[in-house]
């Protein structure tokens, strides 16, 4: 093999560089021991700070309990588990024991603050699919920042085609290196008209996540509560992307989302449009944070006024609810 062969050979796209460095079960950013979210974390979610989210979500769930009879409930990526805990204190009593809890964690340190925390309450499975089989198939779903930690691809408007983005690992940092794409993912982003040098974000991997998951939901309601936007109205003012990443609680961008990997974040914005696309069949309904949320503020909370700020937070993120009959 060529010189020029061996260093294409070290090509890997975005999409392996970014979930290897947050999925990777050795030195990826979830399975290492460190604190992630929340004071002397990261990055904090709206979970940590915002009473009026466990709230609402506690609504929704009897809500749709009562109108689904389903009674096992699925949390994604419950994080520290704090929400999962709110969210039951915020039941009324009866339906904190006619529900019972499943989490879907990964990451054993997580898994280990869950615990810690919930005790035995719940149960715990590795994925979606196991859990969901422990529910025969029917089960009330949710999740909050859960969809922006899949790893995504990355594409460049260059004329009248697109380039894809690949890395090629080297010390101290890695490089970037443009080609021409070869395959197209299925978006609602080609629908739009870009300018030369745009970059677009593409969740392939939560497409893949959700063909293979609507087989096995029978029924049941889905909330999803992510920041990112519909179609129409992403990468406003990003002609770099929204790619990013976070790292004791400062957003970084640039050269340096190659630095620190496995100690860091790497995220980006979910588009809604896609989710609603991929997902198909069943009722659909996409709303900001902001309504969401702004019928369970007290006023008193300083987090809950940060949920909801239409020039922040509450705009920021967007709101998916999935409703899937039996006969969907």
């Amino acid at each position: 093999m060529s010189q020029g062969e061996s260093a294409e050979s070290e090509l890997m796209s975005f999409e392996t560089f970014m979930s290897d460095a947050l999925h990777h079960p050795e030195c990826g950013y979830y399975a290492r021991k460190i604190a992630t979210v929340g004071r002397g974390g990261d990055f904090t979610t709206t979970a940590e700070i915002a009473p009026c989210l466990a709230r609402a979500i506690a609504d929704w769930l009897v809500r749709m309990a009562r109108e689904t009879g389903c009674r096992q409930v699925i949390e994604l990526g419950p994080g520290s588990g704090k929400l999962a805990h709110a969210v039951r204190r915020q039941l009324p009593w009866r339906w904190r024991w006619s529900l019972h809890w499943h989490l879907v964690e990964q990451s054993e340190p997580l898994r280990q603050k869950q615990r810690a925390l919930l005790g035995k309450r719940v149960t715990w499975h590795r994925d979606v699919s196991k859990a969901l089989a422990c529910c025969g198939g029917r089960a009330l779903i949710y999740s909050n920042e859960f969809f922006d930690a899949f790893p995504v691809r990355i594409f460049r408007r260059a004329q009248q085609s697109w380039q894809e983005l690949f890395v090629r690992p080297m010390e101290p940092i890695a490089r970037e290196v443009w080609c021409e794409a070869e395959d197209l993912p299925s978006t609602s982003l080609w629908q739009r008209d870009w300018s030369d040098g745009q970059r677009v974000e593409v969740h392939d991997r939560v497409r893949t996540w959700l063909q293979g998951f609507r087989n096995e939901w029978r029924s049941g309601a889905m909330l999803t509560i992510d920041y990112g936007a519909e179609c129409a109205d992403m990468y406003h003012r990003q002609p770099h992307g929204s790619i990013r990443a976070y790292w004791r609680q400062q957003c970084r961008t640039g050269s340096a989302i190659y630095e620190n990997c496995g100690h860091q974040d790497l995220t980006a914005d979910v588009n809604f449009t896609d989710l609603r696309d991929w997902a198909g069949e069943g009722e659909h309904e996409i709303k900001s944070q902001r309504e969401f949320l702004l019928p369970w503020i007290d006023g008193q909370h300083a987090g809950d006024s940060y949920a909801v700020d239409e020039m922040g937070a509450g705009q920021a993120f967007r709101v998916w609810q999935w409703l899937r009959n039996s006969s969907s």
